[in-house]
Order: C-alpha cells, then sequence, then structure tokens
C-alpha cells in the first residue's frame, strides 16, 4: 500500500495549478490492486483523498502500475484507455485533461 501511496504523493507534487485555473472536477480512481481514491480540483487546488467520493466527475479504474507509467510519462493515458488498460465511466471528456493537470515528471 505504501507504493500506492507514494503515487498519489507523487501525483500532488506534479500538480499544475495555473492549468487548474478555472477546473472543478473530481477523478475517482479504482485501483485494482489498491482500493479506491479520488483527486477534487476546484479553485486553482488540488486535495487528494483516500476513499470513495459521493460525487465523482469521472471514474477510472486500473492497476497501479499502470497509474504509474501514465503519471510517469512512459505510457500516454489516452493510448492506455484506447488499449483496455484503463477504463472509464462518466464524464470521459474530463479525465482528457489530466496531462495537463498533472504534466509527467
Amino acid at each position: 500500500m505504501s507504493d500506492i501511496n507514494a503515487l498519489f504523493s507523487k501525483m500532488e507534487q506534479q500538480f499544475d495549478a495555473t492549468a487548474a485555473a478555472g477546473v472543478e472536477a473530481v477523478f475517482q480512481y479504482q485501483l485494482d490492486d489498491g482500493g479506491p481514491w479520488f483527486v477534487a480540483i476546484a479553485d486553482g487546488s488540488c486535495t487528494i483523498t483516500e476513499g470513495e467520493s459521493a460525487a465523482p466527475t469521472v471514474t477510472l479504474s486500473m492497476d497501479s502500475q499502470t497509474l504509474g507509467e501514465i503519471m510517469s510519462g512512459e505510457l500516454d493515458g489516452m493510448s492506455a484507455f484506447m488499449g483496455g488498460r484503463v477504463r472509464a465511466d462518466g464524464d470521459i471528456m474530463v479525465a482528457t485533461q489530466l496531462a495537463k493537470l498533472f504534466p509527467p515528471a
């Protein structure tokens, strides 16, 4: 579980507040090997919480390896989605903003 905590800690460090201006969304992550986490973006800030959001904008399901590869830039998020490694439910168009909100390290 500490690897998953590290992934979300890294995500928080990669957050681009400038890119988040005007964005209000809740990204629910369902990790096959680590449970639920959600990322709330509002007013140019980011809050990451373990657990489930009551009202996610989009839910993204994947394993932690896929999330790590996307965050490091090894894997393009759209390619992962098209290849079936990421499953999405909800406002999928909001999910396309993730690369600019959390640019790869």
